[in-house]
């Protein structure tokens, strides 16, 4: 079943047109791959799925109810950043009347620490985390709202390669157990590792299909 479906979709900036009639669905528990070079509307696709672009001509729909979770790339936070992992996380709770945890609320946050591998850190300053902590901390608190649909903004960028892996690896646990994600990147290697199926977006158009099929990266594109 299609959690989204995008129908003849153009996205342009003022007259600068960046996608032009896109059409593809993402169905329930498949990991997709957006991928393709740099300019060529990875990131404003993203945006216009949350609803921060609006679209020249086309459509964008969702499955009713479908709750969205977003790992953005690599930020080197300062050192001197106040929150700890756990605070950081809790972020994503939903607006309580009071400044303190429920019981459940505490229940829910150690829980998603667990299955991402925090609660040694848990207490530690984000900002004194190491990149790939940082990065599994920002998708605990996406997780901490149980998105029906995960999407990952070339988040591995900037990581080195093991913690590339390590941080998909646990995001293939979530898709394995219902979470539909959609994982933006240039790293085509990636790509044909986690993937089931792909979207490959170009200057001249795109073309959809299940990871085996994505071809050979591009000179250019790795």
């Amino acid at each position: 079943m299609a959690l989204l479906t995008v129908k003849n979709l153009t996205l342009a900036y003022g007259e600068h047109e960046i996608i032009h009639d896109l059409s593809f669905d993402l169905n329930q528990g498949e990991f997709l791959i957006v991928i393709g070079e740099n300019g060529v509307g990875k990131t404003t696709l993203v945006r216009a799925l949350f609803n921060q672009l609006k679209p020249r001509h086309g459509e964008i729909n969702f499955q009713s109810g479908t709750q969205l979770g977003y790992v953005p790339q690599f930020r080197n936070l300062a050192r001197d950043y106040p929150l700890s992992v756990r605070d950081f996380v809790a972020l994503n709770l939903p607006m309580r009347l009071t400044p303190w945890l429920s019981k459940k609320e505490r229940s829910q946050v150690e829980r998603i620490l667990t299955q991402t591998n925090l609660t040694r850190i848990a207490d530690r300053p984000l900002g004194l985390a190491s990149g790939g902590e940082k990065q599994r901390a920002y998708l605990a608190q996406a997780l901490l709202a149980s998105p029906q649909l995960l999407i990952l903004d070339e988040s591995t960028a900037s990581l080195d390669n093991e913690v590339k892996y390590e941080l998909l690896d646990l995001v293939t646990k979530f898709q394995q157990q219902g979470v539909t994600v959609m994982f933006i990147t240039h790293d085509w290697d990636l790509a044909k590792h986690y993937g089931t199926r792909f979207l490959h977006l170009t200057t001249k158009g795109y073309s959809t299909g299940v990871i085996a099929d994505l071809p050979a990266s591009p000179k250019g594109e790795e």
